[in-house]
């Protein structure tokens, strides 16, 4: 199956399976001379892990991560040191309940990469959706941490959100408020709401979709001429997520509606009057915060009963069982940090000379 690696300079491939022994990831390129160790990792893998904090999802994960290469402790330093080589992360399933999904062996899931991943492979792992399913994430939030090691180094931030779950939205952008819910809302009142509606859809034996906000700050001129314009490399990294369906960049569909004098940006002495743009102009950052926006669908396993047909055409409705969450928020949350964080340590590498690199990587230490 090709499609595992992510990068040209920073790459990363994810392996591993829902319901199989382990996955995890491993990255080609990372430079040399960066602190990190696996609590560093471990912290990320925190927000994304089920059953986190009363989180919506039933599996309980503990998602303990091993750095297996890639890293050295010199007699000089209190930290791992990364080396240059490749690093490789593990990570152990231990709360799989395979026999689950037995009863959907033969079936087609709704909403689900069943059919899809049977007409292409002739083949497909039944047990949570295998390859396909969402627990593949904990690979890429992993590989997203070493990410931010290497791109704190240049004051390169990603922090995202949610702005809307359910049809509630977020009205504040209070971004302090983050940590004090479990959903990652920017607005508390809003986040009290979503969670109402997480208990009442639940009770319906339904799902929800929302809306992620990803902002990041970002050193100018990243982004490559026409085919591998920055925001085409952005939008490409957030839609191989698999709950998301859509990518907005600064004003987004909005955009549309506007006219010219309207959505282009004002310049001053001092920079940018408005962000319209989300930082990026011709596929290069300009210095503004980068702002994005992804349509996250709800989850298509549900408690409901569903129309489907059989791997004999046959038809077939099926409530699907198992343990699954009511809505891809707020774990998916940092896996978009994760994937604009990788997406930006490539360019970066992409934009500056390796001596550059190592220059700055051994001025002085991330805190």
């Amino acid at each position: 199956m090709a499609g595992n690696t992510f990068g040209t300079l920073f790459r990363v491939t994810t392996w591993g399976e829902s319901h199989g022994p382990a996955l995890g990831a491993v990255i080609d390129g990372c430079p040399p001379g960066i602190e990190l160790c696996e609590e560093m990792i471990q912290a990320e893998l925190e927000r994304r892990r089920p059953g986190r904090g009363g989180a919506t999802s039933p599996r309980k994960e503990p998602d303990r991560v091993r750095i297996m290469s890639g890293t050295f402790c010199p007699e000089s330093c209190a930290c791992e040191l990364t080396t240059g080589t490749p690093i490789s992360l593990v990570i152990m399933n231990k709360d799989a309940h395979s026999k689950s999904y037995g009863p959907l062996r033969d079936v087609f899931r709704p909403g689900h990469g069943d059919m899809s991943y049977q007409a292409k492979y002739g083949i497909r792992d039944h047990r949570g959706g295998g390859r396909a399913s969402a627990r593949e994430t904990a690979a890429r939030v992993a590989a997203g941490a070493v990410a931010a090691r290497l791109l704190a180094k240049f004051s390169m931030h990603v922090q995202a959100y949610t702005v809307a779950l359910g049809g509630i939205n977020a009205k504040e952008r209070n971004l302090a408020m983050i940590a004090e819910n479990r959903l990652f809302c920017p607005d508390n009142e809003a986040a009290t709401a979503m969670e109402a509606r997480i208990a009442e859809v639940r009770k319906q034996g339904d799902s929800l979709g929302g809306i992620v906000e990803i902002r990041a700050t970002c050193l100018p001129g990243l982004g490559e001429p026409v085919f591998d314009k920055l925001d085409g490399e952005l939008a490409r990294a957030l839609m191989s997520i698999g709950a998301v369906k859509g990518v907005e960049i600064g004003a987004g569909f909005a955009a549309a509606a506007m006219r010219g004098s309207e959505n282009n940006d004002p310049i001053s002495p001092q920079g940018f009057l408005s962000n319209n743009s989300g930082g990026i102009l011709a596929g290069i950052s300009n210095g503004e915060p980068l702002l994005l926006r992804v349509a996250v669908k709800p989850i298509p396993s549900i408690h409901k009963e569903q129309q489907t047909v059989d791997i004999h055409n046959e038809a077939r409705t099926i409530k699907v069982g198992g343990r699954h969450d009511i809505s891809a928020i707020p774990r998916i949350v940092p896996v978009c940090e994760a994937m604009v964080r990788l997406t930006l340590a490539d360019h970066l590498l992409r934009q500056l000379p390796l001596e550059q690199v190592r220059e700055t990587l051994h001025r002085s230490p991330v805190q």
